[in-house]
């Protein structure tokens, strides 16, 4: 594969990953639950290595097809990643769409499927060239099948939208095709394509679902009829069968009879499962759009179910857990600190410029005005590419940065004080003065368990590391605009909590408002009863328990823990 095809893999999903917000708020098919963008986000995460071993990367989409949507898509590209010349384009492409409807048991037009039966069409009657005048081509028959599912599936006629999953992949191949016509500027923004359709009616009402949205992936030691015969009397049941594994996704009441069942015939290699009646609750209640929204990085310590919560966007960096490689906020604590604690390879990456770039247009597509808390220019470049996306995009100034010198714990404690006092004003000059104030007054402080992990990124002379751990030195670290600095060095965990109420008391008394964060790595049990004291000192304040940030935890390892507080 050449280069350009590889970056036009890699376009295509990162622009997926740039609109999953939107794609989520519109997922009303077959199950109004919300999640089709971090479904296709994670799903197509494996084509940002498209050129590499063509079997690693179809393997890596089996395994990391998530959700209806994720499992078709994954059938389709698992043909398409192969092509290795324009030539192949619709072979390949005839290959995916007859994998997508065979992957599912009722597949359904007005979907995904929609849009791989135009995409095969249009190849049927020109071949593709690489410039522009071919890419304008292929794409409005692209975006009329988009269209056109909202009067095919009488629910997405009722809810007054199109497809999430069909125009999830309208936009990956918008990415895709301009990308190799070397069209890459220009797009238009998806609000402006679908604008009156990408708004859930407020007449729309979902019935009530319970039981749970299960995926895995299972190497079968016994018949595949075996396998086939538990999973296949589930509902929404799909079924991948490759070499000796299955991948299955389907709805079932019962996910650990499931899971029993298929651990009985062999060894379950992964494992996902969603509360489809949470699922729903939280899409039905999701925060109205409002025309004022703040975007910060997910370098914050917070989580996706927060930014759905309370109604920002998170920009996230890329984490690398040995072969596995996804955005921070989908993988799982748990998976990271135990992969890092069985000395797994782990490292960081951001997001490409292309990607953050699309990041800024979905924002401002979907909002009057954006408040960037953008994460410590110390720490990444986000702050200096977001200002030169604006000297080119943004003349009326919609887009507001501001750089928190801030990461972890204290820059999310800064997003969730600005998100709630934008939400009681909902005037965004005043909110930037907020955020400003809060810039300065919150402070953050994190207790290492080790320091070899800061040592193996590079932030740490080996040296010194091995001299800590030695001698059983915890380092106690704080994030300033200028970089981190070493704010003492304790002994044990007794130490570590006088030390944090030491801090958290010269700067609060007892009946001050404020917001606290506690964050946990792979400790959330001591973390938790230090909350309990925490909540006996300070009454009136606001305590919270959050995950701290993966990248932060890729960096500082397991057993690490932090507190920030903000005075409000």
């Amino acid at each position: 594969m050449d280069e350009l095809l590889k970056k036009s893999f890699m376009a295509g999903a990162e622009r997926v990953a740039a609109w999953a917000d939107l794609l989520d708020a519109i997922n009303v098919y077959p199950v109004a639950d919300g999640d089709t963008g971090r479904n296709l986000s994670i799903s197509l995460s494996p084509l940002r290595f498209a050129g590499d071993e063509k079997d690693k990367v179809i393997r890596h989409l089996l395994m990391a097809a998530r959700g209806n949507s994720g499992n078709i898509a994954s059938q389709f590209f698992s043909a398409f990643c192969t092509v290795d010349s324009l030539q192949h384009l619709k072979v390949v492409v005839q290959e995916g769409n007859a994998r997508a409807w065979k992957a599912v048991s009722n597949p359904r037009s007005g979907t995904m499927l929609s849009v791989f039966d135009a995409l095969e069409e249009i190849l049927s009657q020109q071949d593709f060239i690489p410039d522009q005048k071919s890419a304008d081509q292929i794409l409005p028959r692209l975006e009329r099948a988009v269209h056109e599912t909202r009067e095919q599936l009488p629910k997405l006629k009722e809810a007054g939208v199109v497809d999430s999953g069909a125009l999830g992949m309208y936009i990956f191949f918008e990415g895709f095709f301009y990308t190799l016509a070397g069209y890459t500027n220009s797009y238009r923004p998806v609000t402006d394509v679908f604008k009156d359709h990408l708004v859930i009616s407020s007449a729309f009402k979902e019935t009530p679902e319970a039981g749970y949205c299960v995926d895995f992936v299972v190497k079968a030691d016994t018949s595949s009829d075996d396998v086939i015969k538990i999973a296949g009397g589930q509902e929404s049941a799909i079924i991948i069968h490759e070499g000796d594994l299955f991948k299955i996704h389907l709805h079932t009441a019962d996910k650990e009879k499931i899971k029993a069942q298929m651990s009985a015939l062999g060894s379950v290699m992964t494992w996902e499962a969603d509360n489809l009646s949470d699922q729903i609750k939280e899409f039905m209640n999701a925060p109205t759009d409002s025309r004022m929204h703040i975007m910060t990085d997910a370098a914050g310590s917070l989580t996706r179910e927060d930014a759905k919560k309370y109604g920002f966007t998170l920009l996230n960096s890329y984490l690398h857990v040995s072969e596995k490689s996804l955005p921070e906020t989908y993988f799982h604590p748990h998976e990271l600190y135990s992969a890092m604690s069985a000395g797994a390879k782990v490292s960081t990456s951001q997001s490409s410029v292309f990607e953050r770039h699309q990041f800024y247009s979905s924002v401002l597509a979907r909002f009057e005005k954006v408040l960037y808390l953008c994460v410590g220019s110390v720490y990444t470049g986000n702050y200096s590419v977001a200002l030169e996306w604006k000297k080119e995009h943004d003349p009326q100034n919609r887009l507001m940065v501001i750089d928190t010198g801030a990461a972890s714990g204290r820059l999310g404690t800064i997003v969730l004080a600005t998100q709630r006092y934008l939400t009681q004003t909902n005037d965004m000059e005043k909110t930037f003065a907020f955020a400003e104030r809060a810039v300065k007054t919150c402070e953050e402080y994190v207790f290492l368990e080790k320091l070899q992990y800061l040592a193996s990124g590079g932030r740490l002379s080996k040296t010194s590391a091995f001299f800590g751990d030695m001698l059983k030195m915890k380092p106690v670290i704080s994030p300033h605009p200028e970089g981190v600095r070493k704010a003492g060095v304790v002994r044990n965990r007794k130490d570590q909590i006088t030390m944090a109420l030491g801090k958290m008391a010269a700067a609060l008394n007892k009946d001050s408002y404020a917001l606290i964060m506690l964050e946990y790595s792979d400790n959330v049990v001591q973390v938790s009863e230090f909350q309990k004291q925490v909540k006996e000192l300070y009454p009136q304040a606001d305590i919270i328990l959050q995950p701290l940030s993966l990248t932060s935890g890729a960096h500082m390892g397991p057993g690490t823990w932090g507190v920030a507080f903000l005075p409000i």
